[in-house]
């Protein structure tokens, strides 16, 4: 009888084990669903239009406000942007054409010039990076941001009036200089006159280079890159195809 009751208890044993694992199991797992979800990983807002802009916004332009001009002159305005955006400017920095800047022919890089469109009376404070504008009758080439703010972006040109403010370097002595020729269509065109000048003038360096836009031009280097010198050879310059320019180098 004893043994009986034995061999029969011990199968309710196994089967009372093995109910305890499994609603030990079932616990865990109920207790794991339970648990609330970790917090989801939240990421950096993409910038607005309006913060990108700040992060490339040039640095600001800055002028005692009793700053006298050191020249003035009074002219034609024009703007350039593509495709001269992004590629390296005359004084060796990557022209923007969303900073307030502009090109002058003569003035020293560097330079801060007050510039204000006589028909809206509109002004803004630029910084000279550039070389241009390679038209003749036009003073200064301004960049997108500043044809905007000067009402010059819809018209194309303006009359403006141009003040230095500041300058790095004399405006009437020293510097380097060369006379620019251009532009030409063809490359054998700019070639031609290249030869032609490099046998007239020994002394000088000749080169011919490509713009952005696909024409042409030609530089002279005179010896030392001496003002009286450039001005010279482009007064004895005559190109029928191409315009003829003094251009100061730094």
């Amino acid at each position: 009888m004893s043994a009986h009751r034995s061999s029969f208890a011990r199968p309710r044993l196994l089967l009372l084990a093995i109910g305890a694992i499994f609603l030990s199991a079932c616990g865990h797992k109920q207790t794991q669903v339970a648990l609330p979800p970790p917090p989801p990983i939240l990421e950096s807002p993409a910038p607005t239009q309006s913060a990108r802009q700040e992060e490339k916004s040039p640095e600001r332009i800055e002028v005692p406000a009793d700053a006298t001009p050191i020249f003035e002159q009074t002219g034609v305005a024009s703007w350039y942007g593509p495709p001269y955006h992004n590629r390296r400017g005359s004084n060796g920095e990557i022209y923007d054409m969303n900073a307030m800047t502009a090109a002058h022919l003569t003035l020293p890089l560097g330079s801060i010039v007050r510039v204000t469109n006589l028909k809206t009376s509109h002004s803004a404070l630029l910084r000279i990076t550039d070389r241009g504008p390679f038209v003749e009758g036009r003073i200064i080439d301004l960049s997108l941001a500043a044809a905007k703010a000067l009402d010059v972006y819809l018209p194309g040109t303006a009359q403006v009036r141009l003040e230095v403010l500041q300058a790095p370097a004399a405006l009437d002595s020293g510097g380097r200089w060369a006379v620019q020729i251009g532009s030409f269509h063809t490359e054998q065109s700019a070639a031609r006159l290249t030869d032609r000048l490099q046998r007239r003038y020994h002394t000088a360096r000749v080169l011919k280079f490509p713009s952005p836009t696909g024409d042409w031009w030609v530089r002279v280097r005179v010896l030392d890159d001496d003002r009286r010198r450039a001005q010279a050879l482009l007064r004895e310059t005559a190109v029928a195809e191409a315009p003829a320019f003094l251009v100061r180098l730094d």
